[in-house]
């Protein structure tokens, strides 16, 4: 499989989520699958403006940022539903999960497009075969549709990913850009907007293929030093790398899991929320943070998907304390119908050497009692250097099997804000 990989240079994917706001709505709720759909922000904050909309509501002419008034006179039986973040960012979790399942190399762009370098990945198949298998998980385990671009760079794929939609998987080579690029109008090259192409059309450049072949200093004239980086890219050149740290201000850490069957008895249910605990644990002391606040996932056997989130009075790690958190949080949200899928992520991260805990009257004897081992351990540390020893919270563990339980995702990608911004989030 790995002579179908470039010897030199990279495989590069970007996916990029169908109508990703209406298509998560439809996952949620099955009815609204086949209508015309349009997601509005507050219109007293936005003005009814048109966020995104379902491919149905497209063919009627309704656009993204068409004022309400206009979208609902092109398809009077358009439904219209107020965003949902807490849902769309539940969903964003588990499509970056995906694909960290297929390599290490993943950068989120947005809450819903990515990039993944798979060029060391050829033990899942060849490109093509990795794209399918992605967009088949994404549709399976999410209900939720995606394109894929399959480039040697990060501006070839973004560009091929936007050639079929919905559900399309483009290959774009380099070899690609004359006969299928530079024929179009330069405004439809990726980072040329409106007024960039103004810029270029008053220097006589029509055309992506006008822009590759454009006079360098007409162009810094005209633009800086983008100017040069555009005419780059418009012939196939792109040297920026997949960076997984480039939203690592964005973390959290979690794990779901489908279940084999509707789970409806409380105590099963706990006991998949304890397993997944003591793997979001494991996580969490690999990457040596805490959790200072935390989050569960509930759905249901029709698909409907809820999840909660709270703040945490201290920054936790272990899996007990995850336990009983999550566990608090599923008892009190859990409506009582049969369950299909299970999540627990922790979110907020601190680093273990930033973390302060609010000791309360409880917990601050036991601490105190810890002080003398903390200080020889510190003691060690100094005198032979800070890897001598370990704590067990910074230990690596033995991933746990989980018995009688269907295909597992990690919510494991330094992505999301705290879903609480948009939630109903408790403060405990």
């Amino acid at each position: 499989m790995k002579q179908m990989y470039p010897k030199n240079g990279r495989v590069i994917l970007h996916v990029d989520m169908n109508s990703f706001y209406a298509s998560v709505e439809m996952a949620y709720d099955p009815t609204l699958k086949g209508k015309p759909l349009a997601i509005a922000g507050n219109p007293a904050e936005r003005r009814g403006i048109i966020v995104t909309c379902s491919y149905e509501a497209r063919s009627f002419g309704v656009r993204t940022t068409m004022p309400l008034w206009e979208a609902k006179k092109l398809c009077p039986q358009l439904i219209v539903k107020k965003p949902n973040f807490d849902r769309y960012r539940a969903a964003s979790i588990g499509m970056f999960e995906i694909l960290n399942e297929y390599s290490e190399l993943v950068e989120p762009v947005s809450i819903d497009e990515g990039y993944i370098d798979i060029t060391n990945s050829y033990e899942h198949g060849t490109p093509p075969e990795i794209a399918e298998k992605i967009q088949k998980q994404i549709l399976n385990q999410l209900d939720l549709p995606c394109s894929i671009g399959i480039s040697p760079n990060k501006f070839l794929a973004k560009t091929a990913s936007d050639m079929k939609k919905p559900m399309g998987i483009t290959v774009l080579r380099k070899r690609d850009v004359p006969a299928i690029l530079w024929p179009l109008e330069v405004e439809s090259m990726h980072g040329v907007g409106r007024k960039t192409g103004e810029k270029l059309r008053s220097i006589h450049i029509q055309t992506i293929g006008d822009l590759a072949a454009a006079n360098d200093i007409q162009l810094k004239s005209a633009l800086g030093i983008n100017g040069l980086r555009l005419k780059e890219r418009a012939n196939g050149i792109d040297r920026r790398m997949v960076d997984p740290e480039a939203a690592s201000e964005f973390k959290s850490v979690g794990n779901s899991t489908t279940l084999p069957r509707d789970y409806f008895n409380q105590q099963e249910l706990l006991h998949v929320i304890e397993d997944l605990a003591g793997t979001v644990s494991t996580r969490l002391k690999r990457k040596k943070v805490l959790a200072a606040s935390l989050s569960i996932m509930i759905r249901y056997k029709d698909r409907k998907t809820v999840t909660r989130s709270k703040k945490l009075s201290n920054p936790i790690q272990k899996s007990e304390d995850i336990f009983a958190a999550a566990k608090q949080l599923f008892l009190k949200h859990w409506n009582g119908d049969p369950v299909r899928l299970l999540g627990v992520t922790g979110m907020e991260l601190v680093e273990h050497n930033e973390a302060v805990k609010q000791l309360d009257l409880f917990s601050y004897e036991t601490e105190a009692k810890k002080e003398p081992l903390f200080e020889a351990l510190s003691h060690l540390r100094e005198k032979y250097g800070a890897q001598i020893i370990d704590t067990a919270a910074g230990m690596p563990e033995i991933k746990k099997q989980q018995q009688g339980i269907g295909t597992e995702t990690s919510f494991n990608k330094d992505f999301l804000h705290d879903l609480s911004t948009h939630s109903d989030q408790e403060k405990e």
